[in-house]
């Protein structure tokens, strides 16, 4: 068997997510085996580094998959792209060893978050960004980011659905750029909990407006309940953004 890794990049909102459901769902892990099929005559399951949900994007998700035939990488990632529509592409492709997993062996994650800060709604920007029409104070957001980082047990900011051994996550880094009207929230971690990034985001918007205050987040933490934490965002500004092992 030889064993690739690709690195993709997809539209989410075209997508129904990223895990093969029925016939009739239209989703990327579906669209990649049946381009893998196409290009090379063999079926294959995609393994990826994290299921995306519908209408989230990806500017960097990784994926392995396995082909009996021995074929250049290079010439894989551009027969994918031949055969996959123009919403899913791969971006780079290369032969890893028998034993690495695209899931298994990550050591972090990054994640964007995009908001654009207007009153009114911008319709080129809507559905790759969530709009937020109220004014933000984000020198408090950035503190309140900083009470997030290091290890945490974040049942708090968890939707339900979701079966883990444990809630308790590292958070390494969370940068927030201002971009004339729009922010960006990249969020950096060992691993993330369901919707885990987008209500981190929807708290920190919430201590940004004023609505919750600091201290939320240790009492949230300390709680573990999840209405003291922030709403859970439009999964439309979300991308994952890049994959480190």
């Amino acid at each position: 068997m030889n064993r690739y890794l690709i690195e993709i990049e997809y539209n989410g909102a075209a997508f129904n997510g990223w895990q093969r459901q029925d016939k009739d769902s239209r989703t990327v892990e579906g669209e990649l085996e049946d381009a893998i099929f196409s290009a090379t005559g063999e079926r294959v399951t995609v393994h990826g580094s994290g299921r995306t949900d519908s209408g989230v994007h990806a500017i960097g998700q990784t994926a392995h998959f396995d082909l009996e035939k021995d074929f250049d990488a290079e010439k894989i990632r551009l027969a994918i792209n031949y055969y996959a529509s123009g919403d899913v592409v791969v971006k780079s492709s290369e032969k890893v060893d028998g034993d690495f997993h695209a899931r298994y062996d990550v050591k972090r994650k990054t994640y964007l978050y995009r908001l654009y800060l207007t009153r009114e709604r911008r319709p080129l920007l809507e559905g790759y960004a969530a709009n937020c029409p109220y004014p933000l104070d984000v020198e408090k957001m950035r503190e309140a980011a900083g009470k997030l980082i290091g290890e945490h047990d974040f049942k708090c900011m968890m939707s339900v659905g979701s079966s883990v051994k444990t809630t308790v996550r590292t958070i390494y880094n969370i940068d927030i750029e201002e971009i004339g009207e729009e922010l960006y929230v990249y969020v950096t971690g060992n691993g993330f909990l369901y919707n885990m990034v987008r209500i981190i985001v929807g708290t920190l918007v919430d201590i940004g407006r004023g609505k919750l205050g600091l201290g939320v987040i240790d009492e949230a933490f300390s709680t573990g309940k999840r209405e003291l934490a922030g709403p859970v965002m439009k999964a439309s500004g979300l991308y994952l953004y890049k994959v480190e092992y």
